[in-house]
C-alpha cells in the first residue's frame, strides 16, 4: 500500500486543458525520480474538497482513496509523485490540502490562446464521450444553459468541463492558484513556446522541479485531436451506462470512478474478448480531426468575453500576449501534435 511518507513532494501538471499537458506529463513520467500516477488525470483533489479535515483524517483519505488507487504497485524508488489532472487549475483553493501533506510540491501551468484552446477542448470532450453537441458554435452558445444545470449530457462525468467560458478564464484561475500555493511553487508554460522549443521547455521544467536532465528523455508530441464516426458509439464505449461499465469501460475510467476494492478483475477469456472488441471498435470509430472553423461572430464573442483575461494573464506572467484572440474570417484551427 502506498503511503504519504513514500513521497517527499509532488509535481502537478494542473492545466489548462489542450495546452500540451499530456506531452509534459509523459515527459515527466519517463524521469527515473518521478512516480507518475497510473492514470494521467486522477482529478482526485478537484473532486474532493479536503480542506478542514484533521491531519489524521486527511492522510487516511489520501492514502486509501488516492495513493492506493493511483500509485499502488509503482514501487518506492521514486520520491517525487506525478499527477497530470488539468481540472486542478479550476479548483485552486482545494490545492491547500496538497501543501499540508507535501509542502514542497510544485505546480506546472500550461496556457494557450483561447481561440485555439476552446475548440480543441470541445473536440476532445466529444472524443471521450462527455460532449453531445458536435458543433462548437452550438456548444459555446449553450454555456448559459449549462451554467444553470441544463443541457448536461447523461454521459458527462463532470459538467464543469462543459463551461467553455470558464475554461478560457486563464488569468482568473492562474491568479487564484498563485494566491493559494504561492507563485514560487508555480511554473507557467506558454503553448507557443512549447511548440517552438520543446527541448528548451523540457529543460526549463526539469530545472524548476530540481531534477537532472537526461539525453534519453525528450519532450515529444503526445497526441493531436481525433474525430469520431459515431458520437453515440463513442459515448457507449468511453462513458458507458452504469449497468454496462464492467463490460465496456476502459481500465483508466474505472480506476477513476470505482473504489479500489471494487475494481473489476480484468482477467479471464471472456473479459479479454470484450476488451479486444472494444479496442477494435474505438480504433474503427476514430477518424482524423477536421479543421475546426469557428464562425467570425463566435470568435468575436469569445474575444469580447476573454480579452480582459488575456491582458491580465500577460501582466501576471510578464508576456506580451496581444497576438492572442485575433479573430479572422475563415479562421481554421489546425490540430497541434502537442495537444
Amino acid at each position: 500500500m502506498a503511503s504519504i511518507k513514500q513521497f517527499d513532494r509532488f509535481a502537478f501538471v494542473v492545466g489548462a486543458p489542450r495546452c500540451g499537458t499530456t506531452a509534459i506529463a509523459r515527459f515527466l513520467a519517463k524521469h527515473p525520480e518521478i512516480a507518475f500516477s497510473a492514470v494521467k488525470e486522477p482529478h482526485f483533489f478537484s473532486q474532493h474538497d479536503l480542506r478542514g479535515l484533521s491531519k489524521r483524517k486527511l492522510e487516511q483519505i489520501v492514502e486509501d482513496e488516492y495513493l492506493d488507487r493511483f500509485f499502488a504497485g509503482l514501487g518506492e524508488g521514486s520520491r517525487i509523485g506525478g499527477d497530470g489532472s488539468v481540472s486542478y487549475l479550476y479548483t485552486p483553493e482545494q490545492m491547500e490540502a496538497i501543501l499540508r501533506l507535501w509542502p514542497e510540491s510544485r505546480f506546472i501551468v500550461a496556457v494557450r490562446d483561447p481561440l485555439a484552446m476552446l475548440p480543441s477542448l470541445h473536440q476532445r470532450l466529444i472524443y471521450i464521450g462527455d460532449e453531445t453537441l458536435c458543433d462548437f458554435q452550438d456548444a459555446w452558445a449553450a454555456t448559459p444553459d449549462r451554467a444553470a444545470g441544463r443541457k448536461i449530457p447523461r454521459s458527462c462525468v463532470d459538467p464543469r468541463w462543459l463551461r467553455y467560458d470558464e475554461a478560457g478564464r486563464l488569468a482568473t484561475y492562474v491568479e487564484r492558484l498563485f494566491a493559494t500555493v504561492g507563485r514560487e511553487r508555480c511554473l507557467v508554460v506558454v503553448f507557443d513556446d512549447l511548440v517552438a522549443d520543446p527541448a528548451g521547455q523540457g529543460n526549463r521544467i526539469l530545472d524548476f522541479l530540481g531534477l537532472e536532465a537526461f539525453d534519453s528523455i525528450e519532450l515529444k508530441p503526445a497526441r493531436s485531436s481525433s474525430g469520431v464516426r459515431s458520437p453515440w458509439l463513442q459515448r457507449v464505449l468511453k462513458r458507458p451506462p452504469k449497468p454496462l461499465r464492467t463490460l465496456f469501460a476502459g481500465k483508466h475510467y474505472m480506476r477513476r470512478v470505482a473504489k479500489p476494492a471494487k475494481l473489476p478483475k480484468n482477467d479471464g477469456a471472456a473479459v479479454e474478448v470484450v476488451m479486444s472488441v472494444r479496442k477494435r471498435l474505438i480504433k474503427w470509430n476514430r477518424i482524423p480531426a477536421a479543421d475546426t472553423s469557428v464562425p467570425l461572430h463566435v470568435q468575436q464573442d469569445i474575444r469580447a468575453r476573454l480579452r480582459d483575461e488575456v491582458d491580465r494573464l500577460g501582466k501576471l506572467i510578464g508576456r506580451d500576449l496581444s497576438h492572442w484572440l485575433q479573430p479572422a474570417a475563415g479562421n481554421s484551427r489546425l490540430a497541434s501534435p502537442y495537444e
